[in-house]
């Protein structure tokens, strides 16, 4: 999975910050990646962390390796891992959680569960991600549009 959002254009050729996918798949495989601690590491290595997979149980085992001894290796710290959601929101098309439809009404849109079912995990991941308060939310309305949802 190699797919960047368009909303991500600006930082994507560079890899300078840490892409949805990379995100998705930090959150899958347990650890916590500090931007700090990414732009320590080489293009190549963020390019691999892209383009490693993380779907199956060992191939996320095998990135949770890979990411740790990367971390470990740039910055001396072993990396902080995160609990892994059993059940997340982004792989369960049934349901819309609540944060989105707060953050969806907010630009004056009502995200049906037919529009939800209908994105891919990694553009629902997106969702979740972008309506976290704290977040840079200018790129909520940005993913909202680039996935036909406006």
């Amino acid at each position: 999975m190699t797919d960047f959002f368009q909303f991500e254009a600006d930082f994507v050729d560079s890899l300078r910050c840490i892409p949805m996918q990379v995100r998705c798949k930090l959150d899958t495989c347990g650890i916590k990646l500090k931007l700090s601690d990414w732009n320590q590491m080489t293009t190549d290595e963020r390019q691999a962390l892209v383009e490693l997979p993380c779907t199956t149980e060992t191939e996320i085992q095998s990135y949770r390796k890979h990411i740790e001894h990367l971390i470990i290796q740039r910055t001396g710290i072993p990396a902080t891992k995160l609990p892994i959601e059993p059940h997340p929101a982004w792989l369960d098309s049934a349901t819309v959680p609540a944060s989105i439809q707060e953050k969806a009404q907010e630009i004056g849109v009502t995200l049906t569960q037919p529009d939800w079912a209908a994105l891919t995990p990694l553009q629902r991941f997106a969702l979740i991600k972008l309506s976290h308060p704290g977040h840079e939310n200018k790129n909520f309305p940005r993913a909202m549009a680039e996935f036909h949802l406006l």
